[in-house]
């Protein structure tokens, strides 16, 4: 075993009339006897847990047969210790309930021992915590000794010992024997929230408006009528355009369109529309003579394409044997004579139907451009909110991260929108607010949200939270980053790095011992947590000086690294 602990179960450094213990008398002549090691000798952080290996060897004729020993591992920090389960240890003639130790042979012992992680933990020593007792003399109970000179505590120190307190807790780490130090917590750095999604918005800058109306002509004419160009349609009409020139933001175009119902000869048709789009184009100029509009007119003939329309808007009966003869024939000659063979039908055609189609019919497009980002950013940070719709919340949300938590959480609040939820969350956890971000994604299902982005945010959620099986859960319908995020917070980094891309890649085959591929992975990446990761690469390779370069690189983008590197075993290095 590399780098081994060489100490008995007791490591006596004293003489055997020191110990007063009997049975313990002969162990605690050789302190070498015994081999002891941690595996890994440096502790890793693992799904909120720390676990690590204790291997032993006891040499055959070692153990005293009346002799029972209890070794607890701790993990021994600055306010405390924690305390795994302990293994008991006896002799052949001692009636309990230990591991037997036969005099007579060799014994391997490899102990599995998990720890609940805490943050304070993370300077912690694991140290093994030794108990003797025998059938005779001064250890009839449980003693503690020293496990770096196999004494017993002096009276003083037993007094100590039994009064308890800070005096008590720092005599029992002197009396621990230390056999790997500090915890590799490079795990709790996978940023969840970097693969996090948010929802898309349907803001637009430029939108576009259209705004219709028909002058209607009596069969045949291409005169227009006084009453035909004082409608609620041309009216409204007038007012959108009127209302456009005062926008500095709208720009329209206004043109006529001329139309011939589709009955009668197609030829009369033609020229009939091209009449009536020249009238209608004279009364739309005299309508908006104060605009200052080019106006443009064009004729389109026979009007099927509007016949069409007004046929499967209708509740005609027959309307589908009509849009049929629409479809089939391409003549408009064929088409009009099937259609008034359906004489059933033709008389509601003529009068409610062919009548809307004799028309010039005006149009007025408005491109209307909106807010600059520039101006939504100054509204959001002035708490005009009202100046600002739904989608412009989203948007600025979405460009701009230094207004993004109050632009959402406006629209969260107003609008009860569901990605305005899920975005917001996204947010939060690029906080460090987690909690905050499940409310926020609960909301958003609530909401009626179940689309793959809360999906996919509710597993990295929880995994941010060290929820992993909750994460689990939802993970089996997410993509493939963040199951692989699932399996790197359950330690198989290997498997994880094949879908990472990036500094959480990194972080994987750094775990993995790939430092080089860790390297590539961060080729590009020029953040401080990623000049941090360089540092902790490095100090791992044996290059202290680039380490030492990269960590002052971090530290000057974020100096709240300075207090992270003090904690970091994986710098220990630079200490």
């Amino acid at each position: 075993m590399k780098n081994l602990f060489k100490m008995t179960m007791v490591l006596v450094a004293a003489s055997l009339t020191l110990t007063g213990c009997d049975c313990f008398k002969k162990m605690a002549k050789d302190p070498d006897a015994v081999k002891v090691a941690a595996v890994p000798e440096v502790l890793v952080l693992n799904n909120g847990k720390v676990a690590v290996d204790i291997k032993a060897e006891i040499p055959a004729k070692y153990f005293n047969k009346t002799a029972s020993l209890k070794v607890t591992p701790v993990l021994s920090y600055a306010d405390g210790i924690v305390a795994g389960e302990s293994l008991l240890l006896q002799g052949e003639k001692v009636a309990s309930n230990g591991m037997l130790v036969k005099n007579g042979e060799s014994l391997s012992i490899n102990r599995h021992v998990e720890f609940d992680y805490k943050p304070e933990l993370q300077l912690c020593e694991l140290q093994l915590l030794v108990e003797v007792k025998c059938k005779s003399g001064k250890c009839k109970e449980y003693t503690l000794v020293n496990a770096n000179t196999g004494a017993l505590p002096t009276k003083e120190e037993a007094e100590v010992l039994a009064k308890g307190g800070a005096e008590a807790l720092a005599l029992k780490k002197a009396f621990g024997r230390t056999i790997a130090k500090g915890i590799n917590t490079l795990q709790k750095d996978l940023d969840y929230a970097s693969a996090m999604l948010e929802e898309a918005n349907d803001y637009k800058n430029v939108t576009t408006t259209v705004v219709k109306a028909d002058i209607l002509y009596k069969i045949n004419s291409s005169n227009v009528a006084k009453k035909a160009v004082k409608t609620e349609q041309i009216e409204f009409l007038k007012e959108n355009v009127d209302a456009n020139l005062v926008n500095d933001r709208a720009k329209q175009s206004v043109y006529v369109k001329g139309y011939a119902s589709p009955d009668g000869p197609e030829n009369f048709n033609e020229k009939l529309s091209q009449k009536r789009s020249k009238s209608g184009l004279k009364a739309v100029e005299k309508l908006l003579k104060d605009s200052g509009l080019a106006i443009d007119a064009a004729a389109y003939g026979e009007d099927w394409d509007g016949f069409r329309e007004a046929v499967a808007a209708s509740s005609i009966e027959d309307k589908d044997i009509i849009l049929h003869i629409l479809k089939t024939y391409t003549s408009s000659a064929e088409r009009e004579k099937e259609i008034r063979d359906l004489s059933s039908v033709y008389k509601v055609l003529k009068t409610e139907i062919l009548p809307q189609l004799r028309r010039a019919q005006i149009i007025n497009s408005a491109d209307i451009t909106g807010k600059t980002d520039a101006e939504m950013t100054a509204l959001v940070k002035e708490g005009k909110f009202a100046d600002l719709d739904l989608e412009e919340l989203l948007h600025i949300a979405a460009v701009n991260p230094e207004v993004a938590q109050a632009a959402l959480e406006q629209a969260t609040k107003e609008y009860k929108d569901a990605r305005a939820f899920n975005n917001l969350a996204v947010v939060y956890a690029e906080e460090g607010q987690f909690l905050k971000a499940l409310d926020a994604l609960n909301a958003a299902v609530k909401a009626g949200d179940n689309s793959a982005e809360v999906n996919n945010n509710l597993a990295l959620v929880y995994l941010a939270q060290g929820d992993v099986v909750k994460a689990e859960e939802y993970a089996k319908g997410a993509n493939a980053e963040v199951k692989a995020l699932v399996a790197a917070s359950k330690g198989e980094y290997a498997a994880a790095s094949k879908n990472l891309t990036g500094y959480n890649a990194a972080i994987a085959q750094v775990q993995d011992g790939n430092l080089a591929a860790a390297k590539k992975s961060l080729a590009g990446d020029n953040s401080a947590k990623a000049d941090y990761l360089r540092a902790v690469i490095a100090a791992k390779e044996g290059n202290l000086a680039e380490a030492k370069s990269q960590l002052n690189s971090a530290v000057a983008k974020d100096s709240a690294l300075a207090e992270k590197a003090k904690n970091d075993v994986n710098l220990a290095a630079l200490k």
